[in-house]
């Protein structure tokens, strides 16, 4: 009796997972600007895929057929795998840099405030962000959630950390308050010449832009963008309720339907946003290279819609299924350095610096001849 029982219940779990995971294949066709419930299927990927790996082995050691299912299934779903799993031996970054390579580095600063509350700890987390990025010495630097004032001094004034090494900037100051008294957005800094900038304001209230730089090296011209792209948005009452999910707490219901309405309104905005960064990437006149914050899983509408068929450096110089935001689960990968087919890519890094709830990220590239 309970050996029957057992059959069937791995028997209907094992057809729920398939079918999950075959759902989730669609993630990357269907736009979440239409179709936003999808993209709650592509943040359980990385689970359905541990499932049915599970799966596999519990089939094989009980009745070996049946291991068949979750076998094909992963097997139609490895553009999923894919994008997911980075197959390389890892190798140190090497802080030596090599001419001609360029070094980038994208990281979301999280307003250069840190991980503390304290308002003394606070005002000394800019500095050593900037330390941490300088220490690469970086040939391009994109960052998201920045944050700067032309009137409150020294202090407030970010751009000055940064801007004796890298005196060439574009800041899109999406957002600003009386008179230059703050300025928050993503900015870029070079090394190297600035000829021309472009910024693309997205669509919807309290919404950031997509900025781009033409950077000059020498005889060759790159286009370098960065985002940040349409978060969640949670509040410190959002991850509360995420704790009374988590426990089971008798307000669930009300927590639910809080974190449901925030990810729809994400999951929509995104799926636009996304749309909108692939015609930019694609009308470029030069070899460009995106970065930046996606808010999104390497199985998302978002990451396949705006790499397409441009290169992944994490995918292509690392190993495993990385993580680069450190709240809420062990399998956020959303921050991105994608170069596309003109480039080498040489290294590639992540780096927890204890600064950010983001980590950065560092990579050496050179145009192919």
């Amino acid at each position: 009796m309970i050996r029957t029982f057992t059959k069937r219940f791995f028997i209907v779990l094992t057809s729920i997972v398939c079918v999950c995971f075959l759902l989730s294949c669609l993630v990357p066709y269907l736009t979440p600007a239409r179709w936003w419930p999808i993209g709650f299927l592509g943040l359980m990927v990385p689970y359905l895929v541990i499932l049915q790996v599970f799966l596999i082995l519990f089939w094989l050691i009980t009745k070996p057929r049946w291991s068949i299912l979750p076998l094909l299934t992963l097997s139609i779903g490895y553009k999923q795998l894919q994008s997911l799993f980075a197959t390389n031996l890892k190798s140190n970054f090497s802080n030596v840099k090599i001419e001609p390579r360029l070094r980038i580095v994208d990281w979301n600063v999280g307003s250069l405030v840190g991980l503390s509350k304290g308002k003394d700890k606070q005002k000394m987390i800019r500095k050593q962000i900037a330390d941490a990025i300088l220490n690469l010495e970086p040939d391009i630097i994109c960052l998201q959630e920045f944050n700067h004032s032309y009137t409150q001094g020294r202090q407030a004034d970010n751009i000055g950390l940064l801007v004796k090494e890298y005196p060439h900037y574009f800041f899109s100051e999406d957002y600003k308050k009386g008179n230059g008294f703050f300025l928050y957005g993503s900015i870029i800094f070079s090394r190297y010449p600035i000829i021309h900038t472009g910024k693309i304001q997205y669509p919807g209230k309290r919404a950031e832009s997509l900025i781009y730089a033409d950077i000059v090296k020498g005889k060759d011209t790159v286009r370098l963008f960065t985002t940040h792209l349409q978060s969640f948005r949670f509040s410190t009452a959002d991850y509360q309720d995420i704790d009374k999910i988590q426990q089971q707490d008798k307000e669930l219901f009300d927590a639910s339907r809080n974190i449901f309405k925030k990810m729809k309104v994400a999951f929509t905005r995104r799926g636009i946003q996304a749309n909108i960064v692939r015609e930019t990437l694609d009308d470029s006149p030069y070899p460009s290279i995106i970065c930046g914050d996606f808010n999104d899983v390497p199985n998302s509408y978002t990451y396949f819609h705006i790499r397409d068929n441009w290169q992944d450096a994490f995918l292509q110089k690392d190993f495993g299924i990385g993580r680069t935001y450190i709240a809420l689960a062990p399998t956020l990968r959303i921050d991105y350095i994608l170069p596309d087919e003109h480039f080498n890519i040489h290294q590639f890094d992540m780096v927890d610096e204890d600064l950010s709830d983001h980590l950065l990220l560092v990579a050496d590239v050179s145009f192919k001849k």
